[in-house]
């Protein structure tokens, strides 16, 4: 806990008065433009790789960037994704995958996890992915995890459009999708393009976009 309380330590003293303005606003009113839904590993911090002050991003946190279908007994990420939708009004969701997923490695893996009931039964949001990569032939293991982890992406931009606020905001034509893989090692990140079959390197195709808004509106 010391490094942690060094860190806010640290905070108050440097960081907040650099930013007393910023907060002073931000005490009473937020209006992100971003979803942002990404997974709990440590590794993966959003405002740090994509440079965001406190206030640009809604985040959604979970093992395996998961977004579970539309069911009558929503749960935490059905409500914290309709609130960033219908209430705040976010323009934009993006769904981000990492490589050297420990989610995605026990699913394509086919690890046993008995042991972790809770876990094995959140990972059933991601079966769609499991049975499409499973049915693809795969150089090794590594081939195999990428590829998972891309899959999933798809796959839970296909459960967030079940949904009724993206519904409806989709057809409003007021919501764009993104599906991102963000590789740890390097830094960079790659984005399904809108044919929603191909990754491609966002630094240089920057505005690639999985679904836009004005595509599913005229559809």
């Amino acid at each position: 806990m010391k490094n942690l309380i060094d860190g806010f330590l640290k905070f108050q003293n440097e960081a907040f008065p650099q930013r007393t303005e910023l907060f002073k606003h931000l005490a009473t009113t937020q209006q992100p433009g971003t979803l942002f839904i990404t997974c709990s590993d440590s590794r993966v911090v959003p405002e740090l790789l994509t440079q965001q002050e406190p206030g640009e991003l809604f985040v959604i946190r979970n093992a395996g960037n998961i977004v579970p279908s539309y069911s009558p007994h929503p749960g935490g990420v059905s409500a914290t994704v309709e609130y960033a939708v219908a209430v705040l009004g976010v323009t934009d969701i993006v769904i981000c995958g990492h490589s050297d997923c420990g989610a995605m490695t026990a699913i394509a893996q086919c690890k046993c996890m008995d042991h972790l009931p809770a876990v094995s039964g959140w990972l059933q949001h991601a079966e769609s992915a499991k049975v499409v990569n499973e049915a693809r032939p795969h150089a090794n293991d590594a081939a195999k995890l990428s590829s998972m982890v891309r899959e999933n992406v798809i796959a839970q931009l296909a459960n967030i459009q079940t949904h009724p606020s993206v519904r409806l905001a989709q057809e409003k034509g007021l919501l764009n999708l993104h599906g991102w893989v963000y590789d740890i090692e390097t830094g960079s990140i790659d984005a399904l393009a809108s044919d929603r079959r191909t990754f491609v390197p966002l630094a240089e195709q920057p505005t690639t976009c999985a679904i836009h808004a004005q595509t599913t509106h005229a559809a």
